[in-house]
């Protein structure tokens, strides 16, 4: 799955620098987080940094972007490739 930040968000800014694939972006109200570049860490980190420093926990799973190990290692792949 793709995480998510929540409305509890506070805008401190310490979870953008934290993810490496440049997921999370400032949104309007929040930040935001980019299901097709969140890999949860996978390929980089054994847990999310992002969930790691933020000070309210307001980032979970998201629902609406269900994948599994797999998904996550190809996705990270992907986006790795694109990179090079």
């Amino acid at each position: 799955m793709a995480l998510l930040i929540t409305d509890e968000c506070i805008n401190c800014d310490v979870c953008q620098p934290e993810c490496p694939n440049g997921a999370i972006t400032p949104g309007a109200q929040i930040y935001e987080i980019d299901p097709h570049k969140c890999t949860e860490c996978v390929g980089h980190f054994d847990e999310p940094q992002c969930r790691q420093v933020c000070p309210v926990d307001c980032i979970p799973l998201d629902p609406n972007h269900v994948e599994d190990q797999a998904t996550l290692w190809a996705k990270y792949r992907r986006l790795m490739l694109a990179k090079a």
